[in-house]
């Protein structure tokens, strides 16, 4: 299967690919979902909607100073190279990412659609002005913006509508692709569990990379059983 994708990919002139918290997981990233999941510890809702900020913004910044701590100290994987390298290679190449962790960006990619956000971003509630500038969470010191307004992480919540141009593109680029890649996603998180399908129903060849099969995966080209990490960097080699 492996050498098939391969052949596909030589041959692609548009490549599109999907990556989700399986690929992140090879750095160390906590995965929402799954045994170890990060939605097991706790309730989402508690944490991660805008009506739990505003009603405790300090507990649901000393979730995210804490996440952030932990995204400082993972690096990015040989998937994560593998796939800024597929991009140096291809022309016409869109990474879209339902993780929120940066590392794609931190692994040298460029034409990356965070479809959830990136946590190292801050927004303000009030102008909705974005920075880069991350302020530590300090108890009792809210992160603020120069107009006055509350900062909280740049991240999708429970209950919130993705951001319009990132989705507006990410159906673009699956459209009117020749090849999609679904790398390490549980294909359960809409709309972006749609991607693939529209993919294929527009005419593209689509195969999963992932440790497992998920629901979508018999509609689909093909699944390459195994880590991203492993798989994607023998991908670059026979292509």
């Amino acid at each position: 299967m492996l050498q098939r994708v391969a052949e596909r990919l030589r041959s692609a002139r548009k490549v599109t690919v999907l990556t989700g918290a399986g690929i992140s997981a090879e750095s160390g990233v906590p995965t929402f979902r799954g045994q170890d999941g990060l939605w097991k510890k706790m309730k989402p809702e508690e944490l991660a909607s805008f009506d739990a900020f505003m009603s405790n913004p300090d507990r649901v910044w000393e979730w995210y100073q804490f996440r952030r701590d932990l995204m400082s100290k993972v690096v990015p994987n040989e998937g994560h190279r593998a796939l800024a390298s597929m991009e140096e290679k291809i022309h016409d190449f869109i990474l879209i990412t339902q993780n929120v962790d940066g590392l794609h960006h931190r692994a040298g990619s460029r034409k990356v659609l965070e479809l959830h956000g990136n946590i190292m971003r801050n927004k303000c509630v009030q102008c909705e002005r974005k920075t880069d500038e991350i302020q530590a969470f300090l108890p009792g010191q809210l992160p603020r913006c120069s107009c006055g307004g509350l900062l909280r992480p740049d991240v999708v919540w429970f209950g919130e509508m993705l951001p319009e141009r990132e989705l507006t593109e990410s159906f673009q680029a699956s459209r009117s692709c020749d090849l999609f890649l679904s790398v390490g996603t549980s294909a359960l998180v809409h709309p972006a569990a749609s991607l693939p399908v529209l993919a294929k129903n527009s005419g593209a060849s689509v195969f999963e990379i992932n440790t497992e099969s998920t629901v979508i995966s018999s509609v689909l080209d093909g699944i390459v059983t195994g880590k991203s990490g492993e798989i994607l960097p023998k991908l670059l080699e026979l292509a």
